[in-house]
């Protein structure tokens, strides 16, 4: 739902971390929009140091897309970290849904 918190709990790199956001933009199997802060970015629990994440799923003939964008990296270096996990994660998920039998 629109306005709902999200938490997100784990542990990276042998740190337990708590990350936190709100659904900004839901539509189910299409869009979720959402804010995200981590305090392991050792930043302030401020607005402006949150970003926003939008992933998007899409048809192309018999495959399905999903784009994703995150904004507000506070320099060239967490762009590229977001970008690595990023890319980790979305091997996996890739992975699990080839995977799974249709």
């Amino acid at each position: 739902m629109e306005g709902s918190p999200i938490v997100w709990k784990g542990e990276w790199q042998g740190k337990k971390y708590q990350d936190r956001g709100t659904t900004l933009k839901l539509k189910p199997e299409h869009v979720i929009s959402y804010s995200h802060f981590s305090p392991l970015s050792g930043l302030p629990d401020v607005p402006e140091n949150y970003h926003t994440v939008t992933i998007e799923l899409s048809q192309d003939k018999r495959r399905t897309l999903l784009t994703l964008m995150q904004d507000n990296n506070s320099d060239e270096e967490a762009r590229k970290h977001s970008e690595q996990t990023w890319r980790m994660m979305l091997a996996s998920l890739k992975k699990t849904v080839e995977e799974q039998p249709i």
